[in-house]
């Protein structure tokens, strides 16, 4: 069953006609979670939860996590890692991690980066903050933003707030707001002077979750998902009684 979008959860709604470009909200985000960088970068990675993205004639664009209403990356991961909290963000946790990276697959908004790096590695993305907000403070982000390009609240008051300032506002806004219907819903919204694909975002996603388009999708292959889940249960069994040998013979050397 799809999650729906929870009113009462927290969300964040970025203008760009209000941002400045002054790369504040990423700075604070390193700080939060005491990452090294400037705050300048212009990719995700595994220290860089946002960044602000020139797209010139004075406009701004965050990329960050979306903290979808059904995030695909909770459903396309085989432990549970991921999960989608009622306060809203989408948070994982990387003892459960397997790297099997069918995260970095699933996400719609190309979002999750893994630690290439380092012997252990795990999946990062931007977690919304929820220590902060668990405590009733606002995100790193919103709390730094100097032209409230970026504010939080619940979801029902950040696309009340959004629509608003298209109201008010016609000729300064393309009439939509990004993330209110997108793969069911996001807890990110996005304001914009412009259609959205202009500023290089992704539109065409629908309005249906994704999760549920991959259920659809293997509900009609049964045969073959019972084939594969039967093929993995025997490597596994394999693989399992292998390693009980081998223990055993060791234990019998000694």
């Amino acid at each position: 069953m799809a999650l729906m979008p929870n009113p009462k959860s927290r969300a964040v709604l970025f203008d760009v006609t209000r941002c400045v470009g002054c790369h504040e909200c990423a700075k604070a985000c390193k700080a939060a979670h005491e990452f090294p960088g400037t705050g300048e970068e212009t990719e995700l990675d595994a220290t860089t939860y946002t960044v602000v993205l020139d797209k010139g004639d004075d406009r701004y664009l965050r990329r960050m996590c979306m903290h979808c209403a059904d995030p695909s990356c909770a459903s396309a991961c085989p432990v549970g890692a991921f999960t989608k909290t009622e306060l809203g963000p989408v948070v994982y946790d990387g003892s459960k991690c397997l790297g099997c990276r069918y995260c970095m697959v699933a996400c719609p908004f190309n979002v999750p980066r893994y630690e290439w790096s380092k012997p252990v590695p795990v999946v990062r993305k931007c977690d919304g903050c929820f220590a902060r907000q668990s405590e009733g403070k606002p995100t790193a982000c919103t709390e730094a933003c100097p032209a409230e390009a970026t504010v939080g609240g619940t979801r029902e008051e950040m696309l009340a707030e959004a629509k608003k300032r298209i109201a008010g506002n016609p000729g300064t806004y393309h009439p939509e707001v990004y993330g209110e219907h997108e793969v069911g819903g996001t807890n990110v919204f996005v304001l914009s002077p412009v259609p959205f694909e202009q500023l290089g975002m992704k539109v065409g996603l629908g309005t249906e979750p994704l999760p549920n388009l991959t259920w659809a999708a293997l509900s009609k292959i049964p045969k073959v998902v019972g084939v594969g889940c039967v093929g993995l249960s025997a490597i596994y069994w394999i693989t399992h009684r292998r390693d009980e040998v081998a223990a055993a013979e060791r234990h019998e050397k000694e």
